[in-house]
């Protein structure tokens, strides 16, 4: 790498990491201000709101804007070198545009691939803490208050109930179905099933199981059994924002548990999959983008090309929530939800490239 390189590499991570304390250091205090009465309401400890919220309060909003904070960078420091002319003289040494993004890319790919890590690994486990201390002193006591659960429990195994109450982790008319193709093979209903913490099993009361082979039934009725469901009490528990609490790992898990089930709100981990890989490709494109659209010297000055770049910047993230809304609906793909935004405005920037003079 030339001295020039490493000249606009460490103006490129500076701008960058100072936008970013700036953008955060503004979300924090405006969150603390809507939550200030929450946390006096429901006596939080100084200690768990620093050390438990806002310190992992903090990367997740640093990582969350990462892709319009590298563009806001990019045209920030792009538009303060063109207009002391220092993009024409590089330019005019004989150093074409593309090699002249290099560094911008280098830093870029630097940036992305921190944020795949971040995304994938650290920020869940911080989320995890956050989203406890959310539940437990910003939001309202959790109760389940689902009927008529369905859940498919195993391939040919399927489970119900009618109510569930997650205080005491009992559910109320239990019937558990094995099916080999369309033939019901046994039946099990009981009056309530109750989570044992101590044998990590369920207590079955009052039941009767329905073994049947054809035309014959065996009826067998008991007062209490405890078996093994692949079925837990974090399966009735509040799912706020659980998608952002899981790794990698743990997503793709939850994700075939979920498609194994049949259950609702697939398309939400799914988006949650995809978008943690689109992230990082976000970040490089932008960046481009922003070096193109500031390169040149403006007669209005470097706040008319920031103001740009924040207008666009707002506008790639306006319309990713648009995609994923729709997504979340189930009318788009998943896949090609998180991906148009990138597609869109890489389009975006081959046009620019194609008007900038060489």
């Amino acid at each position: 790498m030339k001295l020039l390189d490493w000249y606009i590499l460490k103006r490129f991570l500076q701008t960058y990491i100072f936008v970013v304390l700036v953008i955060v250091l503004v979300v924090v205090m405006i969150d603390y201000t809507e939550k200030v009465d929450n946390f006096h309401k429901n006596n939080a400890p100084g200690n768990e709101i620093f050390f438990n919220y806002y310190l992992n309060f903090i990367p997740y909003w640093a990582n969350y804007i990462s892709p319009l904070m590298v563009f806001i960078a990019t045209v920030f420091l792009t538009s303060r070198l063109a207009a002391r002319t220092e993009i024409i003289a590089i330019l005019s040494s004989g150093v074409s545009f593309i090699r002249l993004l290099f560094p911008y890319v280098l830093g870029a790919t630097v940036l992305a691939v921190a944020t795949y890590f971040m995304v994938n690994y650290v920020i869940p486990k911080a989320n995890k803490t956050r989203i406890a201390f959310e539940i437990k002193y910003i939001n309202d006591a959790y109760t389940y208050s689902g009927r008529n659960v369905h859940l498919k429990i195993a391939p040919n195994t399927y489970a119900y109930l009618e109510s569930y109450n997650n205080q005491s982790n009992t559910g109320y008319r239990f019937t558990l179905e094995k099916v080999e193709g369309n033939q019901l093979k046994q039946k099990l209903s009981a009056d309530r099933i109750e989570w044992d913490a101590k044998k990590k099993k369920w207590a079955v009361y009052d039941y009767k199981i329905r073994d049947i082979n054809g035309l014959q039934e065996k009826l067998t009725p008991g007062t209490r059994v405890d078996t093994t469901l692949n079925l837990k009490p974090d399966d009735f528990s509040s799912d706020f924002n659980l998608f952002e609490t899981l790794t990698r790992p743990e997503l793709n898990k939850h994700i075939a548990l979920l498609q194994s089930r049949g259950s609702d709100g697939l398309e939400t981990y799914l988006l949650e999959k995809y978008s943690r890989d689109t992230r990082p490709f976000a970040i490089i494109i932008l960046t481009v983008i922003g070096v193109i659209m500031s390169a040149r010297k403006s007669r209005r000055g470097v706040g008319w090309q920031v103001a740009l770049g924040f207008f666009l910047a707002f506008t790639y993230l306006l319309f990713f929530m648009l995609a994923k809304g729709i997504a979340e609906s189930g009318n788009l793909n998943p896949i090609v939800a998180v991906w148009l935004p990138n597609a869109i405005f890489a389009g975006i920037g081959v046009l620019l490239y194609n008007t900038i003079p060489r």
